[in-house]
Formats: C-alpha cells, structure tokens, sequence
C-alpha cells in the first residue's frame, strides 16, 4: 500500500469524525443531541431535538462524510481493497469519532454515503429500500436495518463480486445492526417508537 492510499484512509476516518449532528445543533443554538432524547448523535434524533430542517442538513452531511472520501478514492483510481478500507474508515469515523471523544451515532447516513460512493445504483437501491419500510413501518430503525442488510446482496448484484466492497460492506453492516442492538430489543418487544414521535428513542 502506498503514502497516499494510507492518507487517504487516515483522511477519511477524520472526515467521517466531523460530528455534524453536534455541530447543526450548536450553529443553530439547539440542545446537544448527545443529552437529550435517545443521546446519540445523528439525524432521527437531530429531528427530535430541532425538526426537520436541522435534521435534514445532519443527513445531508453525515452522507457527504462518506461520500466525499470514496468519491476522492475513485478519481484517483485506487484498488476495489484500498477503495473499500477508505469507506470503512469513513464509517467508523463517524461512530469513533477522534474529535469527539470517540462516543458517535449507529453510522446509517454515512454508510449509505459510502454505498453511493462504491456506486451510485447501490446507493439507490439502499436508499429506495428504507424510503419504502420508512413509508410502510414508519419506524427509522427498522428501515435502517433490512436496508443495510440488503446492502451486500446489491453490491454484489450490481457492482459484481468484488470480495472487497462486499466484506467491507458486510461488515459495517454487522456493526450498524449491533449499533441498533437496542433498537432490536424493542422491536422484538414490539416497543419501538415510529419517526416524528418526540418520545420515541429509536436512534
């Protein structure tokens, strides 16, 4: 691996430790989203803190963090591997976040930022696949979860069988899911809250 693949990496996990939850909520003088309804970091509790234009703009932003970082990779035209590591070091930026003391959000938006990077029909189809469960359940967490699992199937339909991107995929994938492990618990339990509820801690 070359000076430049590996400072690509380093600088995608940076990128991806840009909180923008934290700093939407700070520029627009609401409550810091780490104290106050579910706690994390992300854009479901971003609308329950200030609505639906702070958590719009968190989304929009969380998705650019791995979007940006893949897109880079590709102009540069890096290995399926070290295009896959730039994406998961963006993804895990965002949940380990050095600049934040490494408590982040479940990493939703900025896996599917970098699913748009890897290829943009992927990023579709993930993207297609929460807006359909979101309309039918109405439950973010739910969305997120058979979207994400749904994740490696499209890649591997659409891209190929790129062992990388699909273990790279696979794995953010096993790491969202235990993310939302609570999120589960209150599923099976038939417990958790639906998107707009403001006392529904789903992420």
């Amino acid at each position: 691996m070359t000076t430049i693949e590996i400072l690509l990496i380093v600088a995608a996990y940076l990128v991806g430790s840009v909180s923008a939850a934290i700093i939407v909520c700070k520029l627009m003088s609401l409550p810091d989203p780490r104290t106050i309804g579910s706690g994390n970091p992300g854009a479901t509790n971003v609308l329950r803190v200030g609505g639906k234009k702070a958590a719009a703009i968190t989304l929009f932003a969380d998705m650019l963090k791995g979007l940006l970082p893949v897109l880079v990779a590709q102009l540069l035209q890096v290995s399926e591997l070290v295009l896959a590591l730039v994406g998961f070091a963006a993804f895990i930026g965002h949940l380990f976040p050095v600049f934040f003391g490494f408590k982040g959000g479940k990493g939703v938006a900025t896996m599917l930022g970098v699913l748009f990077g890897f290829h943009w029909a992927v990023g579709l189809a993930t993207a297609g696949t929460w807006l359909l469960v979101a309309k039918v359940f109405k439950i973010s967490s739910l969305s997120a979860l058979i979207a994400t699992a749904l994740a490696p199937v499209y890649i591997y339909l659409i891209i190929g069988t790129s062992e990388p991107l699909i273990i790279s995929t696979s794995v953010m994938t096993l790491i969202l899911f235990w993310r939302h492990r609570s999120n589960i618990s209150r599923l099976l339990k038939g417990e958790e809250g639906k998107v707009g509820k403001q006392d529904s801690p789903t992420e």
